[in-house]
């Protein structure tokens, strides 16, 4: 049996739409304050879609900006994955609308729900197609429009989420960002801690559901962050060791945007100074599966990312889910 092939990122590109929404609008309609959101979160702002824009728009502007950065044509790509809890309907996927935009016509294109650890499974999925020897060019996209699956009456969970989107082109000759090793997990004892309960065959839409606010995200919010706050490192330190790598090689590390607490936590894991860690939730929010991609997008064209670091991705949401990639960039 021959080796696995070499898998690298070869192109990145992010999309956030142009509306800002700060702490202090959201305040005017709920009981809450700026000090109170930033302090428990670190959320300043959040990008909101227009009524017009739906996830598969956002995800093909990151698209095709990771298609340029890549210098790789729509028409050449095998394969279209996209990451999405907020797809445009139940069916076809949205990864069909984004594969026909972008005119690629032999690529066979699929949607994956894992939620806030969608890229994680995703990236995981395009490299493992690569790998195989069933596809040289992988488009993997991350697109969330969480803004019209919230209750914005809801104080707990209308403050954490924003929209956007995040791609990446994973190729066999990319010179950089190499995935040298995944881990992937799910826990579905925790199914009742995040989720959406109606408007799938269990509870399909009616006056019922739709009166009891059944179609908006519910959270348990404490049972969330324990779960954060542990799986970030559980998960990378299991992906450094699969990759045969000392947690002290870690140069910089990309985690979900979910809680900035979270993310300080991480850093103590690993007793990393906040300049090695990529955040950028005070400017998006919690973007769900895109905004691994986002920061990943932003690191690259900020220049964090040099030569022959060592990065780690990680997500973690819904299902329990979590995910964690090692890149040698």
């Amino acid at each position: 049996m021959s080796a696995p092939r070499r898998v690298g990122i070869a192109g990145v590109g992010y999309y956030v739409p142009e509306r800002v929404v700060s702490n202090a609008d959201l305040a005017q309609s709920l009981d809450t304050s700026d000090e109170w959101i930033r302090s428990r979160t670190g959320i300043r702002e959040r990008r909101i879609a227009a009524a017009d824009q739906a996830a598969s728009d956002l995800g093909l502007a990151a698209a095709r900006q990771a298609l340029a950065d890549a210098g790789v044509a729509g028409e050449s790509l095998d394969l279209v994955i996209v990451a999405t809890a907020s797809p445009d309907m139940v069916f076809p996927s949205t990864a069909c609308l984004i594969q026909n935009q972008l005119g690629a016509v032999k690529a066979g294109a699929f949607d994956l729900t894992a939620v806030c650890s969608g890229f994680s499974y995703a990236l995981t999925t395009g490299a493992q197609a690569i790998a195989a020897g069933e596809a040289e060019r992988v488009l993997v996209v991350a697109a969330e429009k969480f803004s019209g699956l919230l209750d914005w009456t809801d104080r707990a969970t209308a403050v954490l989420m924003g929209d956007g989107a995040g791609a990446v082109v994973l190729t066999s000759d990319a010179p950089r960002g190499e995935i040298l090793a995944s881990v992937l997990g799910a826990d579905g004892t925790g199914i009742e801690q995040l989720g959406i309960p109606a408007g799938g065959s269990a509870q399909p839409a009616t006056h019922a559901t739709v009166e009891q606010r059944l179609h908006f995200m519910k959270m348990n919010g404490p049972e969330i962050y324990k779960f954060g706050v542990r799986i970030i490192g559980e998960s990378v330190a299991q992906a450094l060791a699969k990759a045969g790598l000392p947690e002290s090689a870690l140069d910089l590390l990309i985690p979900h945007q979910a809680n900035i607490r979270i993310i300080q936590s991480a850093a103590k894991r690993f007793n990393l100074s906040m300049d090695k860690i990529v955040v950028n939730i005070d400017r998006y929010s919690n973007t769900s599966a895109a905004s691994i991609p986002i920061a990943l997008a932003e690191a690259k064209q900020s220049g964090r990312l040099q030569p022959g670091m060592i990065v780690a991705t990680v997500g973690f949401g819904a299902g329990l889910t979590w995910g964690a990639n090692i890149l040698r960039w």
